[in-house]
């Protein structure tokens, strides 16, 4: 197995850890201010809880009332709206004064615009001008206008009526508006951090899931690199000893009396030995360098065929076209599917027999390795992930494809790959 070096995960944005804190309750302020407001309406509508006549138990009702609507701008605030319409024609209609405490009604139009829904901040919007509407109408249009007669009266430096009901209505501006437009503002700012901060945790996500893909594609690429490893090493192994193992059969048949043909034969064993261990290096090496050429020799699909003869075995090659130099990746996949061709013609083929290799240089590149088969080895399977398996393997990876004839006692390989695309993207 192949460690893979731990990678830290990215720091979040502006490089420092993210930190909590704690979070107020929603209810919370609410439940504090209505309280509050309800005991400061009582205080002023009774004069310090020292009177309470009929006049002034319409006052604490209406402090109370405020005092609700107050506490519900945080988590109701459409019910609030509801009973400020209520206590509106109560004010116009009846002689109710109006209590300094009623200005926490501002609290009240910040949280219409501020935590209402869609449907509440229109609403609340047209509250206002609605309200002065309704006020204009009750007081002038229909004579009901004590809460203006009061307010002429309270106010000084104002001529006239008409000038009191433009005070009021600019009262009622800056106690109803100016808190409404504030709590529109926040809310549109708080949904565009909120915006943001979802960007932000998408992009943290997606920074995440690049180095999960980065590194599944490291993880894949090191297990492919495995594979190829064992591939190549199984394939040039695998030729060396059976090229070893024919060589040395066939010294079991030379005379006795003939040691110069032995040492001979021996000194031709050590050498494919030595071969072989060179190979193998070569495709260790290759393999740390991340080239293509996978340890292949000079020589290349010639050399091959010149080892199977040296080895003493009987090699009938031809060659059909034009040969021409290939890319790196199609040079490696030629010449170990030649290369394993070959050792399974070694192998299982008939001992002594003659190994015909055909070799087509078309529009494709064409391998035909034909040998004789021992009768113990026409039927066997072969191993699976290895020999026909991985030529299949090797073959399809570049466009190609692998054929297999078995004849009564013949089995034939035959390898194709296209040479065109090959050319072309050189």
């Amino acid at each position: 197995m192949i460690a893979l070096p731990a990678r830290p995960l990215p720091d979040p944005p502006g490089g420092t850890a993210i930190r909590t804190s704690p979070v107020v309750p929603a209810w919370l302020p609410a439940a504090l201010l209505g309280p509050l407001v309800a005991v400061l309406g009582a205080w002023e509508a009774t004069e310090g809880f020292t009177v309470l006549e009929s006049w002034n138990r319409d006052q604490l009702l209406v402090a109370l009332a405020t005092a609700l609507a107050v506490s519900t701008y945080r988590v109701a605030p459409a019910v609030g709206l509801v009973i400020v319409w209520v206590l509106l024609p109560v004010h116009l209609l009846q002689p109710v004064e109006v209590l300094k405490i009623e200005l926490s009604v501002a609290v009240l139009a910040y949280g219409l615009a501020r935590h209402g829904n869609w449907l509440t901040v229109v609403a609340s919007a047209l509250s206002v001008p609605g309200a002065a509407f309704v006020a204009y109408v009750l007081t002038v249009g229909y004579g009901r206008r004590p809460l203006v007669d009061g307010l002429y009266a309270d106010i000084t430096g104002i001529g006239t009526v008409s000038d009191a009901v433009r005070a009021l209505g600019l009262l009622a501006f800056i106690v109803l508006a100016v808190p409404w437009l504030l709590g529109l503002l926040l809310r549109a700012t708080s949904r565009a951090g909120a915006a943001r901060a979802e960007r932000e945790v998408a992009e943290q996500a997606q920074a995440a899931a690049e180095i999960d893909r980065a590194r599944a594609e490291e993880i894949a690429r090191l297990r492919e690199g495995q594979t190829q490893l064992a591939r190549d090493v199984h394939d040039v192994v695998g030729h060396s000893l059976a090229v070893i193992l024919a060589q040395a059969e066939s010294a079991q048949f030379l005379p006795d009396d003939d040691p110069a043909r032995l040492k001979t034969t021996f000194a031709t064993i050590a050498g494919s030995a030595r071969e072989s261990l060179q190979s193998v290096r070569r495709v260790l090496s290759s393999t740390g360098e991340e080239t293509v050429e996978g340890g292949i020799p000079a020589g290349g699909l010639d050399s091959l065929v010149d080892g199977v003869r040296t080895a003493g075995h009987p090699v009938d090659s031809e060659v059909h076209g034009t040969v021409r130099p290939l890319p790196p990746e199609l040079d490696v996949v030629a010449f170990r599917v030649l290369q394993e061709m070959l050792t399974n013609a070694l192998k299982h083929g008939r001992r002594g027999s003659l190994v015909r290799v055909r070799r087509h240089w078309f529009d494709q590149l064409t391998i035909e390795v034909t040998n004789e088969m021992e009768p113990s080895t026409a039927d066997a399977p072969t191993t699976p992930g290895q020999g026909l398996d991985g030529m299949r393997r090797r073959l399809e990876a570049v466009g190609g494809r692998l054929e297999v004839q078995t004849g009564a006692d013949t089995f034939t390989v035959s390898a194709t790959m296209p040479l065109r695309a090959a050319e072309t993207g050189r």
